[in-house]
């Protein structure tokens, strides 16, 4: 299982000194031609990955809410005789879903970096129309540039993580999987994980589009207030 870190906490020292070129941003007499909307965006982008990370990355942070709760990858829904054995209880179908949603938070922590990194050097086209956007627009971007790189970062992480898995249940299901190796398991739950990320990712950025106020970042606030 992948060692657990904070997410992102290398990456406090680009938001210390994001918070003192703000000030030099905002003179005064604020207009939009004053205020560099791509360090907006950038901002933007880096607080809605932090609040989503440590949301995703603590204990249960995918199973106990609805909106980030993943269900089992559809490998299981190759009936063998085993597998349709293991899958008749629902408490065990529960359980079976819980390891893997556990298992996701190690994906998360192995992305987190990643995004991080990418949201340091992303290259932004048309920064104006971005903030103008919809709730999740910069996230959009920012994940169309990025493309599979997640999934390709999490497959070790997840395969890690059921490998070591100490369900018993889980070590039952994945072996009646005939045909199918840990890899091409963890390859695909990695896609479901993907999208389960980069949908919180999406919300918290919705959320600090609604509030800007609520990140003290003045920054923000400027370029959110005067759009």
């Amino acid at each position: 299982m992948v060692a657990q870190v904070s997410p992102l906490t290398t990456r406090r020292a680009l938001l210390a000194g994001s918070a003192a070129t703000a000030v030099l941003l905002l003179p005064g007499c604020q207009t939009l031609e004053r205020i560099n909307l791509v360090e907006a965006i950038r901002r933007l982008l880096l607080l809605s990955a932090t609040r989503a990370f440590a949301m995703l990355t603590a204990p249960g942070g995918f199973w106990d809410r609805s909106v980030t709760r993943l269900a089992l990858p559809d490998l299981f829904d190759r009936r063998g005789a085993v597998l349709e054995r293991i899958l008749t209880s629902a408490l065990v179908k529960e359980r079976l879903q819980r390891e893997f949603n556990h298992v996701a938070e190690d994906g998360a922590r192995r992305a987190a970096p990643v995004v991080a990194d990418a949201v340091q050097i992303i290259g932004v086209q048309n920064a104006l129309a971005i903030l103008r956007g919809g709730p999740s627009a910069a996230t959009e971007m920012l994940r169309g540039q990025m493309g599979q790189r997640l999934v390709d970062v999490m497959v070790p992480a997840l395969g890690d993580g059921l490998r070591v898995a100490r369900d018993p249940v889980v070590a039952q299901a994945l072996g009646a999987l005939t045909g199918v190796d840990l890899a091409g398991v963890a390859s695909r739950f990695a896609v479901d994980v993907d999208n389960a990320i980069w949908g919180e990712i999406g919300r918290q950025e919705g959320a600090i589009r609604a509030d800007p106020a609520s990140t003290n970042d003045p920054l923000l606030i400027a370029a959110f207030k005067l759009l």
